[in-house]
């Protein structure tokens, strides 16, 4: 007579936290090593992005949102590209499998898994001694030949981008007691609105839809407006001049800028904002701003693309060229 295996602990792990987020029936419950996604006649967009402890958010961040921000950076990417989420596979390195961390961060994913329609379809857990990690690839289905690129800009096109720059920048200011802390520190809602920028993003996938009908180039901005328009314009073989004074701050950032405590500069290279950035031919932006307002996300008309290899160029309010000291966050 055997007697039937009992599982490992790597095995209960999923189970217990991540078989219910497994809704799609290609995920086979997490029963087995690999998953099927149909494609449905559509093409299938792929993206995949790491949160590190120490690196994309803090050690003291709650687990729930970090479990936010794993997922919604890469969802950001599909909403970019003008397509739905089909799914996403995850990896976890964990220091521990306390239930204190895994429960919260488990529920908030589930959460997510149900607000944004995109299923779990596997994944791997390890253990490691050294910063806890949360790698995502995220799967979207978009119409066959569809989807947005960042090759398509052309001299002419408006540059818009959605939502508002710079809060999740000034949100990790907050946390780690910089200028921006010291200025509100009065103001404990402005703090936490900015916080909750930096540990919560706010993927716009419902305007994916419009940005394939109108955008002719598209990214997420990651690293930050001034260095993620710079890629893009180098995909796109072109250049643009962007109005400073039309980029969209929320009124907290304004009034920091204002007052002298933080520059642009700051706001423009942070990165972290996950909004979509654009570019529009100018009969078809109207219709994307339009789309926006339909969605409750503000869409914002900040500049033009024009022909060259230049670098973009930022201009203030009277027309003068920002030297930028430097436009995004790098990782190395």
């Amino acid at each position: 007579m055997t007697t039937p295996q009992s599982p490992s602990a790597e095995d209960s792990l999923i189970a217990r936290y991540f078989k219910p987020l497994a809704t799609d029936p290609g995920a086979f419950g997490l029963v087995d090593d690999a998953a099927i996604l149909s494609s449905s006649g559509d093409d299938i967009v792929v993206t995949t992005d790491a949160v590190v402890e120490g690196v994309h958010y803090l050690a003291t961040d709650p687990p729930d949102t970090i479990a936010r921000k794993a997922l919604r950076v890469n969802l950001s990417d599909i909403a970019a590209k003008g397509a739905v989420p089909a799914g996403f596979v995850l990896t976890l390195a964990l220091r521990g499998k306390e239930d204190g961390w895994l429960r919260p961060f488990a529920d908030a994913l589930g959460e997510d898994v149900k607000i944004f329609a995109c299923p779990l379809l596997g994944g791997d857990t390890v253990s490691t001694p050294g910063p806890q990690m949360v790698s995502i690839t995220a799967f979207g289905r978009v119409p066959k030949g569809r989807m947005v690129g960042r090759t398509g800009a052309r001299p002419g096109d408006r540059i818009l981008v959605t939502g508002t720059i710079g809060d999740a920048a000034l949100g990790l200011d907050v946390l780690t007691g910089g200028k921006a802390a010291a200025a509100l520190v009065s103001d404990p809602a402005a703090k936490e609105a900015l916080v909750s920028r930096y540990r919560v993003p706010q993927p716009r996938n419902v305007l994916a839809q419009a940005v394939r009908d109108h955008a002719t180039a598209a990214m997420d901005v990651s690293d930050g407006l001034a260095g993620d328009l710079t890629k893009l314009c180098a995909a796109s073989g072109v250049s643009a001049t962007v109005d400073v004074a039309s980029v969209p701050l929320s009124a907290v950032a304004a009034g920091l800028v204002a007052r002298n405590t933080i520059c642009v500069e700051t706001l423009l290279a942070g990165g972290d904002d996950y909004e979509v950035l654009c570019t529009v031919p100018p009969a078809e932006s109207d219709a994307l701003i339009a789309a926006g307002k339909v969605a409750g996300v503000a869409v914002t008309a900040i500049g033009t693309i024009v022909a060259g290899q230049e670098r973009p160029r930022f201009l203030d309010g009277q027309g003068r060229e920002l030297t930028l000291t430097r436009l995004s966050y790098s990782h190395f």
